[in-house]
């Protein structure tokens, strides 16, 4: 349920808000519905690094992976795949980061 609700807040809020407005949806989300730590970690994790996968395919595959294949070549990466790994990555540990955040304030709050 928090990764599926993750992930839907992150692709809405990418063609309205900025890069970071995830993060704070991710931790609000975990604010409300997380239960454990490993499961708000992973679903953030999860939830941001999908979202941000699928927004960069569908900016890469229409235009034939042309701008994708230039920053690789700008990093000296020997493929484009390289790039959106590690944008996966950067998504998903932030998006990790802010839903565990927001599990712990609840925790702090709980008490």
């Amino acid at each position: 349920m928090l990764l599926a609700l993750i992930l839907l807040l992150a692709i809405i809020s990418a063609y309205i808000l900025p890069w970071w407005a995830a993060c704070i949806l991710a931790f609000g989300a975990a604010l409300l519905l997380g239960k454990t730590s490993k499961q708000a970690f992973w679903s953030g994790f999860a939830g941001l690094g999908l979202a941000w996968l699928a927004l960069a395919l569908l900016k890469t595959f229409p235009n034939e992976n042309i701008l994708a294949t230039r920053v690789a070549q700008m990093f000296q990466l020997p493929h484009w795949t390289l790039v959106l790994l590690i944008t996966v990555l950067i998504g998903g540990l932030v998006g990790g980061m802010s839903a565990l955040s927001g599990l712990l304030v609840k925790r702090v709050f709980e008490k």
